[in-house]
């Protein structure tokens, strides 16, 4: 069986833990010089992925924006961009969204009831790939180690940050925190409620701290005890 690959989960976030307010406007948390930061971070990974719900809410193109390192990735022998990935149980997704019109591959994973609802109306815009009867991350990440990825960008949204944690299946973590306040119970927030590897009592450990202009920068590795 192939290796899975390193799953880095990316967010930003408000001081008090939400990556986005209830408006219909998107709240914007990093800062210029951090959105660049994400860029490069794309441009390191072999693919990046999202949830369906914040492929609709959020409607992005999900793409490398820096010329020089798309030129950098397709001189490595890459594609220009890495592979888009969205993940959706129930197979509603729209085909105008401007994630299938950007970019080189996509990839939807799926259940078994999901692909039946989707049909045929991905065709020529992704790879429909179903799970079986449920989504398993576990059997999300086999797939993509036996197509070579070697590097996952996970960019949210709250269900799937929650689930990989829950899982165990997150690498390594960055948390881009904003200096600013959110305060609104209906807003998101980075993860949900779940039972945790280890709970409260398990430390994750810091690997790094960067300012990047007013947003800190947070490097943790979950799956690995701090040293006491």
């Amino acid at each position: 069986m192939s290796a899975r690959p390193h799953v880095l989960l990316s967010v930003a976030v408000s001081v008090d833990g939400y990556i986005d307010d209830a408006s219909p406007q998107r709240l914007l948390l990093s800062n210029t010089a951090d959105f660049d930061r994400v860029d490069q971070v794309r441009a390191e990974s072999d693919a990046v992925l999202i949830g369906a719900e914040t492929l609709r809410r959020d409607n992005p193109r999900l793409l490398v924006n820096s010329a020089e390192r798309r030129a950098a990735r397709a001189a490595a022998g890459k594609p220009e961009y890495p592979l888009k990935i969205t993940v959706t149980a129930l197979g509603d997704l729209d085909a105008g969204l401007r994630f299938w019109h950007h970019g080189d591959a996509k990839l939807v994973y799926t259940t078994d009831a999901g692909r039946t609802r989707l049909g045929d109306r991905l065709t020529g815009l992704a790879e429909v790939r179903s799970l079986g009867p449920e989504l398993a991350l576990g059997a999300l990440l086999d797939d993509l180690g036996a197509r070579g990825i070697g590097r996952l960008m996970v960019e949210g949204g709250t269900r799937m940050h929650t689930a990989f944690l829950a899982a165990g299946l997150a690498d390594e973590l960055h948390v881009a925190v904003a200096p600013l306040l959110v305060g609104d119970a209906a807003a998101p927030r980075f993860v949900g409620q779940a039972a945790f590897p280890g709970g409260p009592a398990h430390r994750m450990r810091l690997a790094g701290v960067e300012a990047v202009g007013d947003v800190a920068v947070l490097r943790y590795l979950p799956r690995v005890e701090a040293e006491n």
